[in-house]
Formats: structure tokens, sequence, C-alpha cells
């Protein structure tokens, strides 16, 4: 689970490592910084590799726009490695972040965040990516387990907590007790399969192509779970398909909504399997306390109401979903000698 190089420690930092965006948290300070996890890229010629342009902010605002040469690459994909190399790119630019004002100036030691139905080898290039980038140590810890201790819950205890954790690529729920996990269940398609879907449903409505930047606008603006009263639109420019000028067509949430309801379905689906999976007695549990839900969806206007309808339970929004699993990490990472015991159960599971 964890490798280990010698060398002086100076700094520990915890990392949220999402398709979507990236979380980092140092030791004693607190969240550093939240950046989207994009690099752009310049591929150099005869198979050199790739020049690295930017990274993070700079990167996303490129998507889309970049001149011929340069890629605007999203590393990461359903929360696991899909480009090592841009990963290691990404985790490198993090660290030598929070590295720079160090007085030690020395390679950190890192624990970072993965979904919890990885496989040993998904783990294995998490760990070899964040050595590469220049941690001194590299630990792995489930998400679901660093969401609950983000928002406060006692997983130590022998009660039930169940943890919905919606992010950019992966919808995950999990039901903790003790410690562990005791029963799991993961969609790989959360928040970017969402921007997907506006996509297409307004190229198909309106014959205008949008890009994946305009899409999480529209989501973020007028999307919704459940009907609105009023409904919102929207004015929305990109190309027309037809005669590819530029174009603008005017959107509604309820058009949105429609566009999303597959993913809505998929999610309920989700938590309802893990609910049936449940021993009756954490069931109980988790009825007492309610569900904790996390992740940028967790956001969504009437998502939370629905989900609560559609299991029969209550659903409440994390006081800063954008930052749970982070938050959790840095507990790990203040108390990381008695938290072994949970980074220690992720090695087991990787062999």
């Amino acid at each position: 689970m964890f490798k280990m190089f010698s060398g002086m420690l100076g700094l520990d930092v915890g990392i949220d490592l999402g398709s979507s965006n990236i979380v980092v948290y140092v030791k004693d300070k607190g969240i550093a910084f939240s950046e989207p996890s994009a690099v752009a890229a310049k591929k150099l010629p005869r198979g050199e590799g790739y020049e690295i342009i930017a990274v993070g902010h700079d990167a996303k605002a490129m998507s889309g726009k970049v001149p011929g040469g340069i890629e605007a690459i999203w590393p990461l994909e359903g929360g696991v490695i899909a480009n090592f190399d841009m990963t290691q790119e990404l985790l490198r630019y993090c660290l030598k972040r929070v590295s720079a004002n160090n007085a030690f100036m020395v390679h950190p030691r890192v624990v970072i965040s993965i979904p919890a139905e990885v496989t040993g080898v998904e783990r294995k290039a998490v760990i070899d990516a964040t050595l590469g980038a220049g941690a001194s140590e590299a630990y792995v810890v489930e998400e679901p387990i660093s969401a609950a201790l983000g928002v406060g819950l006692p997983i130590d205890k022998p009660n039930g907590c169940m943890v919905i954790d919606i992010g950019g690529g992966t919808s995950e729920v999990s039901v903790i007790s003790l410690g562990g996990i005791v029963v799991t269940n993961s969609l790989r398609n959360a928040g970017r399969m969402m921007d997907n879907a506006i996509i297409n449903m307004i190229r198909q409505r309106y014959a205008l192509l949008i890009g994946e930047t305009t899409a999480e606008e529209v989501k973020n603006t007028i999307g919704s779970a459940l009907p609105m009263d009023p409904e919102l639109e929207m004015s929305v420019k990109g190309r027309d398909l037809s005669g590819g000028l530029p174009k603008s067509d005017t959107v509604s949430s309820i058009e949105v909504r429609e566009a999303m309801e597959p993913i809505f379905s998929g999610i309920e689906d989700m938590v309802k399997v893990a609910l049936e999976k449940m021993p009756p007695e954490l069931a109980k549990d988790v009825v007492d306390r309610g569900i904790i839900l996390t992740g940028g969806v967790a956001l969504m206007n009437g998502f939370a109401e629905r989900l609560s309808r559609a299991v029969n339970t209550p659903v409440i929004v994390a006081e800063e979903p954008l930052y749970s699993v982070a938050l959790g990490v840095g507990k790990i990472l203040d108390n990381l000698g008695q938290m072994r015991r949970v980074l220690m159960s992720v090695e087991r599971g990787s062999r």
C-alpha cells in the first residue's frame, strides 16, 4: 500500500485526486488549493515525449481552444489513471507548489485518496505516480473512509455510517463501521457524464455544438434533479452544425434535467443495491443518522431531496461537500500513527 524513500521529512501533504479536480491539503495549514485535474501539453517531434505548457486552471482554460500540436488532457477517468505520465506531471505540479514556501525544501510525505473499488494495479499506478512526482512516501486511502472522516462521522464505532460521494468521474456509496467498509457500490460516471449528456442533448435538439466547459456552466447554472418553480432558462453559444457559423439558443432547466435523468436514475439504483446488501442492524443506524452526501454533484438543486425520496431515508449534504475527502485525508495526516490501520487495510486489499 505504501512505499518509502529515505530522507528528511519536512512536509506532509494530503491529496484528493479526482477526475475533474485535485484538492491539496497541507498538514497544520489546511486546504492549500483546488485546481482542475487538467494538463496542457505539446507533443514533441520524433516521439520524444511532451512539453508541459500549463496545469490546472490555466490548462482547463485552454480546453477546446488550443492550436495544433497542443493537447488539453484530463489524465484521470472514472477516478483512476488513464494517462500515467500526465498524472505524474499533475502531481509534480501540486507538490512543487506546496513545497515552494517550505523551509526544509524536501520531498513531502503524501496521503492520497482513491476509489474503494479500484484494482490492485490501479492502486499501484497511483503510488508509483506519486513517488515519481517527488514524494518521499506515498500512502493511499479509500475515498469513502476519508470522506466520512472529513464530515466528522465516528467511523471507528460499531455503528453504521453511509456516505455517498459523487464527483466528476465516479459515484460511490459505502457503509462504514469499526473503521472499515462493510458494503460498497460504485459507478464510473457522475458529473462529467452529466456534462456529456447536456452536450448530446443540445446537439440533437438544436444542432448546436458546445464544449465541455460550456456544458459544465449550463449544469451548474440551471441544472436540477427536481422540478423548479420557476423553471430557468439560459442562453447557450456554440457552433451551428448545419452551417458551421457561431450560433446561440436558449435552453431550459427542464431540457437539462431530462438529459441528466438516466444518470440520476443510475445513482439511485446504485444506492438501493448498497442498502439491500447492508446488514439489518447497520440499516437501522443509517436510518437514524441519515445518509451523508458529498462531492460536487451534492450541490445540485434538488438532488439530495430526490435521493432521499428514492431510498426513503434522510439524505444530508455535507457542510463542505467539495472538500470532504481532502479534509478527511488531512485528519489522517494529523494522526498518521493512529490511522495506519486504515491505510494498511488498503494495502491488504490490494494484494
